[in-house]
């Protein structure tokens, strides 16, 4: 089997990142069909270094700015490909990125999500996401999920039919929409995982969309996504997506959108610590809760490279 993929790009405001995105695409040992790039409204010159970038296989499609999920279903209905293998417009693949990928279809054809390892490239250097160190069909994505990262927004791929089968990103979610998406897509498909680590995941990239943030206005969330009567892994992977995202919500001054998360949420307790620090922060001074949280990021990330 050798499938064709469209690599799908959302845009905004990357001029700075989205050439070297573009190029590692390009660079890929088994190329794509196309590499489709949804300009979502930028106001920079994203477009214009898109154009400069001559190759056959990009597209650019511009539209109104309505945000990264409406950006990336436009993609997925202008891809022209059986596959769609997904991109963020800071991040990078590495050479055998789409190699693994298709590895994987072929070893294992009927799941509907395919993935890699990852690094988390920031501001003070790079470190390996931790993911899991078995390559194959994940037996539990929910449960394995816990404390460890299996799917990312730059790492995935899956034919195009599961769109058609789970409906597309939620339009109109600034934060958490790929999160979203992986619970909608692991609650009717198996998961393929490689341990490679072929994606650069690039916090320091310019206009990160937990960055800027106004208040959502969507009927998508996390509280109604949740199934109380789902398997008990099921509803702690919900709760730590809803609990990181009202982090978020609380630094940027959103109490009340935090509060509910809080009282959905409150039942967790593999991610007890995660409802602990949103339960501090939403009781701090609005003006301190940004430079709290970034301390304690900081310092996170500081354990974590240091494997602490």
């Amino acid at each position: 089997m050798n499938p064709a993929f469209s690599v799908l790009i959302p845009l905004y405001n990357k001029e700075r990142e989205i050439e070297s995105t573009i190029r590692s695409v390009l660079a890929q040992r088994y190329p794509p069909q196309e590499i489709v790039v949804v300009d979502d409204g930028s106001t920079d010159r994203s477009a214009e270094v898109v154009r400069s970038i001559a190759s056959p296989l990009v597209r650019l499609i511009a539209q109104p700015n309505a945000g990264e999920c409406a950006a990336r279903n436009r993609a997925i209905r202008e891809a022209r490909s059986e596959w769609v293998a997904l991109l963020d417009a800071d991040d990078r693949w590495h050479p055998g990125f789409l190699e693994e990928i298709a590895a994987l279809i072929a070893e294992y054809p009927d799941c509907g999500v395919y993935c890699t390892g990852f690094n988390i490239v920031s501001a003070e250097g790079s470190h390996p996401a931790r993911g899991l160190d078995r390559r194959g069909v994940v037996a539990d994505y929910f449960r394995d999920s816990a404390h460890r990262y299996i799917t990312t927004s730059s790492s995935v791929a899956m034919p195009r039919r599961v769109f058609d089968e789970v409906g597309g990103f939620p339009e109109g979610m600034k934060i958490g929409g790929d999160l979203y998406q992986w619970i909608k897509l692991a609650r009717r498909y198996r998961v393929c995982y490689s341990p490679l680590r072929a994606v650069d995941y690039v916090t320091a990239a310019s206009n990160r969309s937990t960055a800027i943030y106004t208040p959502e206005r969507t009927p998508y969330s996390f509280e109604e996504l949740y199934d109380p009567a789902a398997p008990l892994a099921e509803r702690e992977f919900v709760a730590r997506a809803a609990l990181g995202k009202a982090l978020i919500l609380s630094a940027k001054g959103d109490t009340e959108a935090a509060d509910r998360a809080i009282r959905t949420f409150r039942f967790t307790r593999t991610y007890r610590r995660t409802l602990r620090k949103v339960q501090v922060l939403n009781r701090l001074p609005r003006a301190w809760r940004p430079a709290v949280l970034a301390l304690y990021n900081r310092l996170a990330w500081m354990i974590a490279r240091k494997g602490m």
